[in-house]
């Protein structure tokens, strides 16, 4: 008979090993494992692209005649949901990462908007309008179908959700101040509270990797454009990530919370879109999109892919 003392020994040891291992391979993990999703109309029509983290190797996933934007991953970096109009209204879908399998998930006449995965990648979190509300609401839905539950009941806009990373929290925007502030509620739609509070337009919310911060878009400083910062995930600490006088907007955190992507007008291209990435203090700005502008806001950086993905040059 084994000695259960031994055979536990044992099991422990394999987990500590397996846990080393596991340590060691987030530790050498790069952003040259991650990609970048984003709308473009270089071809003539609005498609969803993907790219390396620097830039290279830009490749269509798209290609309807229709408007396709707001393309977002999935938490294990498997697919990828966006909004469509091919259906005779805005409806979210969601694809494989190389494109195929294109499902709608929504399905309903009403015009649905700006979404976030939860972290198991189960449910998606999504704006709605129409139905019965005078304005849009924040529903949840499961991506393999089911019926949506609404999580606000209020008269003015509530929207563009942003699911916490472990799940308990929903970060959003709301005019039922009479101004667009940032608020967060309980993933069930519970507790309420507002996080900002400040006469400019906040909006466009999105948790850190850690859950610790919160990135989000503003026009509180006097440009008339607005600018990306970042607050801690209470409201305090509200800092500027960008200063300059053309509109910086869209912003998603890479997987590992130290670099922001986001879109602009800046630069050589002024008047036109392009994509940008900054170090979460604010340095290092570089535009990684160089083909005519033709970028559009709406993008998100993927998490960390481990395996089944070819890391172009």
């Amino acid at each position: 008979m084994r000695n259960p003392i031994v055979v536990v020994s044992l099991v422990l040891l394999l987990c500590f090993a397996l846990s080393c291992r596991q340590g060691e391979d987030l530790a050498n993990l790069t952003l040259e494992q991650t990609k970048i999703v984003f709308f473009s109309y270089r071809d003539g029509n609005m498609d969803i692209y993907v790219m390396n983290p620097d830039g290279s190797h830009q490749t269509r996933l798209t290609n309807n005649p229709a408007y396709e934007q707001a393309p977002s991953w999935s938490p294990d970096g498997k697919k990828i949901a966006f909004y469509t109009s091919r259906d005779g209204n805005d409806e979210i879908y969601v694809m494989n990462k190389d494109g195929s399998e294109q499902r709608n998930i929504t399905n309903n006449p009403e015009k649905n908007g700006t979404f976030s995965w939860s972290p198991d990648g189960k449910k998606i979190a999504f704006d709605s309008a129409g139905g019965g509300d005078a304005n849009s609401e924040i529903y949840v839905i499961n991506i393999y179908g089911g019926e949506k539950k609404r999580l606000t009941n209020i008269y003015y806009y509530d929207g563009e959700p942003s699911w916490s990373p472990d799940g308990e929290k929903i970060v959003f925007v709301s005019y039922r101040d009479r101004n667009p502030e940032i608020y967060v509620m309980n993933a069930d739609g519970t507790e309420q509270k507002r996080l900002t509070n400040h006469p400019a337009e906040d909006s466009d919310p999105s948790w850190s990797p850690d859950g610790e911060k919160i990135v989000f878009e503003s026009d509180r400083d006097g440009y008339g454009a607005s600018e990306i910062y970042i607050m801690n995930a209470d409201g305090s600490e509200k800092k500027r990530v960008t200063n300059n006088p053309a509109m910086d907007t869209c912003a998603s955190w890479s997987p590992d919370g130290k670099k922001i992507v986001f879109a602009s007008y800046r630069g050589k291209y002024l008047g036109y879109w392009g994509i940008y990435v900054v170090n979460a203090n604010g340095s290092g700005q570089k535009r990684i999109t160089k083909c005519g502008g033709s970028e559009r806001p709406n993008l998100s950086w993927s998490p960390f892919i481990t395996s089944g993905i070819e890391t172009e040059k």
